[in-house]
């Protein structure tokens, strides 16, 4: 008996690995291992000797399982510990820089814009760059005369003689993800649809391919209150005020009844922007209250349903929060540009941790 504790806490002392310390556990311990076999002889003894070696063999059994289990922790401890070593990190070394890429300013604005209107509950719809011109002019009210439809202000597809396919046109607004959402889902709807859209156009201030984001809300009881709310909480958030004051002046768009133009007051001493004081006043948006034409060929009833729509240039205002004087260093893909307007890709707008840092 002493012979076979000896042996077996021997190896298991000496085992370098888990399969070692299982191949001693069958073994010893096994089926047809040494001290399983010394168990069953237990049955050709008389009973004085069954009393005697009964405790013996089990204390032997007991011992080489808290061996075999003691052993198995130390090695997994050694295996923590070599891995500590190899995973091992001086924390007191400098910091990796900071990776040269950045987020560019269109980018940014478009997380910030689509950061405080999700916290007001409107979702984001997205629709294709190139539009049938049924959804792109046809669906909202803007007749076949209207100058936006003419080719000096709009990008055509080009077709060949004889196609009767209906005209393409490269969007010339977001407003035909405003009609598609609403074909797919019908009224209620409370969306925005930021992204690219083309116009003949170039100078300071224009280029042909720019951003928008253009929002839609309808439900049964909205109104032009609602829309000013929305608006004056989008600015107050966006500019990171507390206080803003909006000037709604009467304009005509063909999608929306009535219709008004939008103006924030501004000062601009110094040539910065302060947002929310001084005389001046800035224009930076349409808006309006949808209008019928608009819900009847989404295929949303206008007895029953009215909402408020608005669009807002992202590029513009990037300009505006950051300072930026020239709309159309946005696509000369200068890196010194780039860095010096750019953003830290980590710095994610939140509307609890801000929008930018």
């Amino acid at each position: 008996m002493e012979d076979l504790r000896q042996k077996y806490l021997a190896a298991i002392a000496a085992a370098e690995s888990e399969a070692a310390l299982e191949e001693i556990r069958v073994e010893a311990l096994g089926k047809k291992g040494e001290v399983a076999l010394k168990m069953r002889e237990l049955g050709k003894m008389t009973p004085e000797e069954r009393k005697v070696m009964g405790p013996k063999l089990n204390a032997l059994k007991d011992e080489i399982n808290a061996a075999l289990a003691a052993r198995k922790e130390a090695l997994a401890d050694a295996a923590l510990e070599e891995r500590l070593k190899a995973e091992w990190l001086d924390v007191t070394l400098p910091a990796r820089p900071r990776p040269a890429g950045t987020i560019h300013p269109v980018s940014q604005v478009t997380e910030e814009v689509t950061t405080i209107f999700a916290d007001m509950g409107f979702a984001v719809a997205e629709g294709p760059q190139i539009e049938t011109d049924w959804h792109n002019f046809d669906a909202l009210n803007i007749p076949p005369h209207h100058p936006a439809r003419q080719e000096f202000d709009t990008f055509y597809m080009h077709r060949d003689a004889g196609d009767e396919r209906p005209p393409h046109v490269l969007r010339t607004h977001t407003s035909p993800v405003q009609i598609r959402a609403m074909l797919e889902h019908g009224a209620p709807i409370r969306i925005i649809a930021p992204g690219r859209v083309y116009r003949s156009d170039y100078d300071q201030t224009h280029t042909p391919m720019f951003h928008q984001v253009e929002g839609l809300a309808i439900g049964k009881d909205i109104s032009m209150a609602n829309l000013k709310w929305t608006l004056e909480e989008f600015c107050r958030a966006f500019f990171e005020v507390d206080e803003v004051e909006l000037r709604f002046r009467a304009s005509h768009f063909p999608f929306t009844e009535p219709s008004a133009e939008v103006d924030l007051r501004c000062s601009w001493e110094g040539g910065r922007l302060k947002v929310g004081e001084g005389d001046d006043w800035m224009e930076i948006l349409g808006s309006g209250m949808v209008h019928p034409k608009v819900l009847e060929a989404a295929g949303v009833d206008p007895k029953e349903w009215q909402g408020f729509a608005f669009g807002i240039g992202i590029d513009r205002l990037a300009m505006l929060k950051y300072g930026i004087p020239d709309l159309r260093a946005f696509f000369d893909s200068d890196l010194r540009w780039l860095k010096h307007y750019g953003f830290a890709a980590l710095d994610i707008p939140t509307m609890r941790g801000g929008l930018s840092r």
